[in-house]
């Protein structure tokens, strides 16, 4: 047994969360990572939604009931993934690739309007760039040109595809081994 896994199993089974893979036994999402809880996976197992595609070798018991803690999961039916995500704080910054577009700063993360809303400008993915609080603050309510403040990358709207490439530049702290067959980290990465 190995060390992570000898470490989970000695664990609380909250500490046992389950990678979701679609049907095509792909993650769901990358960043964050599809993980369900103990009990979530469990409920799923038995109203006979995904598969058990690993384990852990924890187990929860009830009276007449003993099942080891899924691992890894994946759907019984493919779930079409949504070709436009959602405009988020969260999307918006995995789009920047968590840095400031004005400076590269990447803590103490906010948003810029570069049409500011002051004069008009709207919250939409093509108006909005990852700003950290000091740039921010310095351009103000102006325009960007005369802040001269050119944001790095000009704000677009990603597709679905474009935020898990990103999220796959920021892998989790944990990773149990028995999800590694199933998730691609860019291979930098992995070196």
């Amino acid at each position: 047994m190995s060390n992570a896994t000898n470490l989970i199993s000695n664990k609380h089974p909250d500490s046992c969360p389950a990678l979701v893979l679609n049907a095509d036994f792909r993650p769901l999402s990358y960043y964050p990572l599809s993980l369900w809880s103990w009990q979530d996976a469990i409920k799923a197992v038995f109203l006979d939604r995904v598969n058990i595609v690993s384990s852990y070798d924890r187990a929860v018991h009830s009276p007449s009931f003993e099942i080891k803690l899924p691992s890894v999961v994946s759907l019984k039916n493919y779930v079409k993934p949504p070709q436009w995500p959602a405009f988020t704080r969260f999307n918006l910054f995995l789009r920047d690739k968590f840095s400031c577009q004005y400076c590269g700063a990447t803590s103490d993360l906010t948003f810029d309007h570069l049409l500011p809303r002051s004069k008009g400008g709207e919250t939409t993915w093509e108006n909005v760039v990852t700003a950290c609080s000091k740039c921010n603050l310095k351009k103000a309510n102006h325009l960007y040109h005369v802040a001269n403040m050119k944001p790095m990358q000009w704000p677009y709207k990603p597709n679905v595809h474009e935020l898990h490439k990103n999220g796959k530049l920021f892998p989790p702290n944990y990773l149990h081994e028995s999800w590694m067959d199933y998730l691609y980290w860019d291979s930098e990465l992995e070196a």
